[in-house]
Parts: structure tokens; C-alpha cells; sequence
């Protein structure tokens, strides 16, 4: 039983391998057509393009991987079913539920590898693709916008509470996240202006804090004339480096040059906790947390979802029939997963329940069919 259960899990994974495969050359491809455009403006090469579609690569296998094992679970089952291997197999003391066990541990070591890489690769890979595009055109991040990028942030004393709101304003943030033209509104806990800064650069200094440079602080103080009409006194006075304390890093500010989708879990938890903390809507990021979780675990599902075309003679249809079964049932899938985000955002939805209705309407499918499978054979 060893020997079919080492050969079912070897074909299942070479098969789920070469459909990534062809996804993977397929997506690159039209990624690179799209790049192409771009190629010749200021510093922009040939050699960027393919860089950027490179590093772009692990973040398409983290979004195919769902698919790709359950269209190429389905090639490899299909198959057995053809040469009548699966009928051998169960006369040999395979039951449906060793079958289960054997797809799903299958499964669970691909929705291992789709985590690590969703986690640590993707992101990173993400991030340095976005860099070299950004370096090579020129280009800035915010520098799109006509007032640049404008950012929450809070001070607060010892026992958490709130001393001082900031808005902050950049002007650009470079590919290697450092700013330029930064400029910070402070306000009391009353909501009154008490002080602005602006510098002409900044760079990060860990753990909690940037440097500015060539620094210019204008201090307001209230002012009382004629003993009853209160003014604001102005004193302004110049710095060539100050040490600005505050809550934001480049990891939050990364939040600007990646889609939530492709960021890690750690960088989106640190965010949601940033954007609660000052009071904003982090439905959209919420959604994208849980979705990390989630998604791994909608390879096993996906593959689960396949094991009932095993049981489906050549009388229900020949190989073909059943891949083409498994790629609509794909892409309802990606449909569904980017329907329910959006949904859940319009009418606020719980994150979770956002994220994981599409699997949890695939888990509902695999044993609907595993059921009718028994009831027919």
C-alpha cells in the first residue's frame, strides 16, 4: 500500500508542478508584453523588463498555486481513472478515505509551500521588481500626486494616550524609501496647531525613528492680548538634522508601493494596527490579512475538490472533458475570491467571512461530490 501510496502522491505532484509551470510561462509572457511599452523611457531597458517579470514570478505562483492543484490533480486522477489504474488501486485496498488522505497530504505540503512563499518570498521578490522599475524610470513613489502622499500618524505619552496627531505630508519616497520634502502638521490632543516641520530629506533610523535633514520647525504658541483676544506666536528656527520620532517605518510605507494582496502578514498586521490606531477604515487590509490565512489551505480544498473525477469512468467523459471541468471550476474560484473581497468592502462583511466564503464554498462542493460519487457507484 506504501508503493500506491508513493505513486499517486508522485504523479499528483509532477503533474501539479507542470501545469504551474505552463501558468507560470504563460502569465510571464503577457507580463512582459505589458512591460514592454515602458521600455526606452529614461533608463528603462530590456534587461529591466525581464527583472521586473522575474521577481514578479513568485507572487504568480502564489496566486496560481489553488488552480494549478486542482487542474493538475485532476489530469493525474483522470488519468488513473482512464487506464483503469484507480479500479487496480481500490481492488488492491485502497478506500476513498486512504484516497482522501493521500491527496490532502499532498495538498498540505503544497499549502506549505504557497504560505512561505505568500510570506517571505512574494513580498520581497515584489518589492525589489517595484524597485528597479521605480530606479530605472525615474520615478518616484507619490510623485503622481500633485500634493504627494499625506499619512496619519499619533504621539502618544507613557499610558497610551494620545499627545500629539500628526499629519504628514511627502513629497516622494524613493526605491530606497528614503523622502524628500517631508512635511509634518502636529496638533494637540484639542486639535489645535502647535507646531509644523519641514525638511528637505529623511531616512530611516531604527528601531523607532527617521532623520531629518536640513530641518526647519515652526513653533505656535498661543498668545494672550488685551486680556481676552487670544493669537498664535510663530517661532521658526533652523536644524541641519533633527531625530523625529514616530510610528512610521518603511514596512508601513511599503503599504504604497505594494497591493495589499501581495504583502506579507506581518507588514498587513502592522498596518491594520497603524490604521486603527488613527482611526481609519482598514476594512481593505483586514480582508487581505485573513486572505493570507485562508488561501494556503484553499490548495488542499482545491485538491479535495479533484478527487471525486478519480471515480468518474471514461463513460463520464474523457480527459479532456474533466481538465476542462477543473479549469471553470478554477477560475469560478479566482472569481469568486475577488467578488467576495470586493463585497465584503462594500457591505462591510466580517473580514474572515469575506476571505473565506470561496473556500469554504469549494469544501462544500468536495464533499457534495465525494457524496453523490458513493450514492452512484
Amino acid at each position: 500500500m506504501s508503493m500506491i501510496r508513493r505513486y499517486i502522491a508522485r504523479e499528483i505532484v509532477g503533474a501539479v508542478l507542470f501545469v504551474l509551470a505552463g501558468f507560470l510561462g504563460l502569465f510571464a509572457f503577457f507580463d512582459f508584453i505589458n512591460e514592454i511599452d515602458d521600455v526606452g523611457q529614461a533608463g528603462y531597458r530590456l534587461q529591466h523588463a525581464l527583472a521586473h517579470v522575474l521577481l514578479g514570478l513568485p507572487s504568480r505562483v502564489y496566486e496560481l498555486m489553488p488552480i494549478a492543484a486542482l487542474i493538475g490533480s485532476i489530469y493525474a486522477l483522470a488519468q488513473f481513472a482512464s487506464h483503469s489504474e484507480f479500479t487496480a488501486m481500490r481492488a488492491a485496498g485502497l478506500s476513498r478515505r486512504g484516497a482522501l488522505a493521500i491527496v490532502a497530504g499532498v495538498g498540505a505540503w503544497f499549502a506549505i509551500a504557497t504560505a512561505l512563499t505568500g510570506e517571505l518570498l512574494a513580498p520581497a521578490s515584489e518589492r525589489l521588481a517595484q524597485s528597479i522599475r521605480l530606479s530605472a524610470l525615474a520615478s518616484t513613489v507619490g510623485a503622481q500626486f500633485r500634493s504627494g502622499l499625506w499619512i496619519k500618524d499619533t504621539l502618544k505619552d507613557a499610558s497610551g494616550q494620545v499627545e500629539r496627531l500628526r499629519f504628514v505630508n511627502v513629497a516622494e519616497m524613493r526605491p530606497d524609501t528614503t523622502l524628500r520634502a517631508v512635511r509634518v502638521f502636529e496638533f494637540d490632543s484639542q486639535y489645535r496647531m502647535v507646531e509644523q516641520i519641514e525638511a528637505a530629506n529623511a531616512r530611516f533610523t531604527p528601531p523607532s525613528g527617521w532623520l531629518l535633514q536640513d530641518v526647519e520647525i515652526t513653533t505656535l504658541t498661543p498668545v494672550v492680548v488685551a486680556d481676552t483676544t487670544a493669537t498664535l506666536r510663530a517661532q521658526r528656527r533652523k536644524q541641519a538634522e533633527l531625530a523625529w520620532v514616530s510610528d512610521l517605518n518603511p514596512d508601513i510605507l511599503g503599504v504604497l508601493v505594494l497591493v495589499p494582496e501581495r504583502m506579507s502578514a506581518w507588514n498587513l498586521l502592522q498596518y491594520v494596527q497603524h490604521l486603527r490606531d488613527n482611526r481609519q477604515r482598514s476594512d481593505r487590509y483586514e480582508i487581505a490579512l485573513w486572505k493570507k490565512v485562508v488561501y494556503p489551505l484553499a490548495v488542499v480544498v482545491m485538491m479535495a475538490l479533484a478527487l471525486p473525477f478519480a471515480y468518474l469512468q471514461v463513460r463520464a467523459g474523457g480527459i479532456g472533458y474533466k481538465v476542462f471541468a477543473g479549469i471553470m471550476l478554477g477560475v469560478a474560484f479566482h472569481f469568486l475570491n475577488g467578488l467576495f473581497s470586493h463585497l465584503g468592502l462594500l457591505n462591510t462583511w466580517p473580514a474572515w467571512l469575506a476571505a473565506g466564503i470561496p473556500s469554504l464554498a469549494a469544501m462544500l462542493l468536495a464533499i457534495g461530490m465525494l457524496a453523490w460519487v458513493d450514492r452512484t457507484r
